[in-house]
């Protein structure tokens, strides 16, 4: 675990040839987008080259658009997973959705106001998306969720809980509510990288003494 590559690697997985895999990457390496912002270590994974990372996981999200992405550190992104954000939606509030004024570029920004009332969309630290899971704008995911995969996630979704289906339900609660408090507490994500790995045998045990141990260490 010293050679655990930098949160900057774009293509973080090594075969066993010694090749990297090409459809593997750090969101952080990969990611130039004023409106998204990518965690450390947060990396998506699809079944061929990655081209145009921001694109394909938020086609509708432009620069300068009201709302933003935000990544949270060591979040696992699987293939097709979309986020479809604000500047995705129709005008809904008059007695059309047909957007209109998109087609004229002297009035396309009036549906800003409408866009950034929706809000960023938030996934947080530690969280796993399935294949093809959606996310809709808006949207904040807990830290250390799960989403299943071809989930659509229309709302918000309490840390460590388990959502499956569309509309997304949470179907279980992946620790006691005691034990929750305790690992966001710990929040052992925003560690320096070298701490977490000397804690790994503590996290992937799921012994929460040890990691706490370990940060009081």
């Amino acid at each position: 675990m010293q050679r655990f590559p930098s949160a900057l690697t774009r293509h973080p997985v090594a075969l066993p040839d010694g090749s990297a895999h090409p459809g593997t990457v750090f969101l952080r390496a990969v990611i130039d987008h004023p409106n998204i912002e990518v965690g450390d270590y947060a990396y998506y994974s699809d079944f061929g080259p990655v081209e145009d990372c921001a694109s394909r996981l938020a086609p509708y999200l432009f620069p300068g658009a009201p709302e933003r992405l935000v990544i949270g550190r060591f979040a696992q992104i699987a293939h097709g997973v979309r986020f479809i954000t604000a500047s995705a939606y129709h005008p809904m509030s008059g007695l059309s959705c047909f957007p209109f004024r998109i087609f004229d570029p002297a009035t396309m920004g009036d549906y800003a106001d409408e866009c950034a009332r929706r809000g960023d969309t938030v996934v947080g630290p530690d969280v796993w998306l399935g294949h093809e899971a959606r996310v809709m704008a808006g949207v904040t995911i807990g830290a250390g969720a799960i989403i299943g995969a071809q989930a659509v996630v229309a709302r918000d979704v309490p840390p460590y809980a388990v959502a499956l289906g569309n509309p997304a339900r949470v179907v279980r609660r992946r620790f006691p509510p005691d034990e929750v408090a305790r690992l966001l507490r710990l929040a052992w994500w925003d560690w320096p990288i070298a701490r977490i790995l000397a804690a790994l045998p503590a996290i992937e045990a799921g012994d929460l003494d040890a990691l706490e141990r370990a940060a009081a260490g």
